[in-house]
């Protein structure tokens, strides 16, 4: 059996519609993450989720001199004024972090975080699934699916 996987093993088609459940489902499916990933592109807004993703890397960091150099990256590439990729949050979150960066532990950036994720699921993924890249990949899914059991298709 695949690690991580349940009894069954979902066809594609289960797969990429189960991604609609809710974002948790999206975010831990390496292809519904890449299609999610392509959509927020689409609008301009994926610093939300390579911040996120960046945030869930850097709660697994060991080293206290890689906590450190890890923060300053997080925080210079999405939090910091003006940032390349700076990240919508509040004054105060943006203050808070900013005050606790000098010393960063593992969850400096955990509200911040926090935000960035309501953001998207109240936001971009519900216009996510609305969208032409989602419906398409769900399509395809169900097309190429059919293929596989009616070859005469």
């Amino acid at each position: 059996m695949v690690k991580g996987r349940c009894c069954f093993h979902r066809s594609p088609t289960t797969e990429t519609v189960a991604w609609s459940e809710n974002m948790d489902t999206l975010l831990t499916n390496q292809a519904g993450l890449d299609a999610f990933r392509t959509f927020l592109k689409s609008e301009f807004s994926e610093e939300n989720v390579e911040f996120w993703l960046a945030c869930e890397d850097f709660k697994k960091t060991e080293s206290a001199e890689k906590i450190a150099s890890k923060a300053r990256m997080i925080y210079s590439e999405f939090i910091e004024a003006d940032a390349p990729k700076e990240i919508n949050i509040d004054f105060s979150t943006r203050d808070l972090i900013s005050k606790n960066i000098a010393e960063p532990t593992l969850k400096c950036f955990d509200e911040a975080q926090k935000l960035i994720y309501s953001l998207m699921a109240k936001d971009s993924f519900p216009r996510f699934l609305k969208s032409e890249i989602y419906k398409k990949l769900v399509n395809s899914k169900e097309i190429g699916n059919h293929k596989k059991w009616l070859p005469f298709l």
